[in-house]
């Protein structure tokens, strides 16, 4: 599977190459409000506006799936007061179910509480 990754980025990136390579005429790039005014190859306005549009694009997508990371962060935090309530119940149990048999109970510790 890492192969077939390699190749098919290997690919694009030879075809981002041959894209340069054959657009190297000059464009002027004009900003509107601005009184600017750019001479740069046609291969590097064109990749620029699909990197500049590729890096909004993947700052919208981790932006709207912060919600669901944070979510995911609170969850997990609960399971694992949940499991050490669970821990320490069952080795309340334990204890009374040693104390009914007269045995000493065994020495049980979690890793989220102190050992007593």
């Amino acid at each position: 599977m890492r192969l077939i990754g390699l190749l098919l980025t290997a690919l694009l990136l030879l075809l981002l190459v041959l894209f340069a390579i054959s657009n190297t005429q000059p464009v002027m790039l004009q900003f509107w409000p601005f009184d600017l005014t750019w001479q740069v190859p046609l291969a590097a306005a064109v990749l620029g506006a699909a990197a500049i549009a590729f890096a909004l694009g993947a700052l919208l997508a981790w932006g709207g799936a912060l919600r669901y990371r944070l979510r995911a962060r609170k969850m997990q935090r609960a399971a694992q007061l949940l499991e050490a309530e669970l821990a320490e119940l069952r080795a309340r149990q334990e204890a009374a179910k040693a104390a009914a048999a007269g045995t000493p109970p065994l020495a049980v510790t979690t890793s989220l509480t102190p050992a007593r």
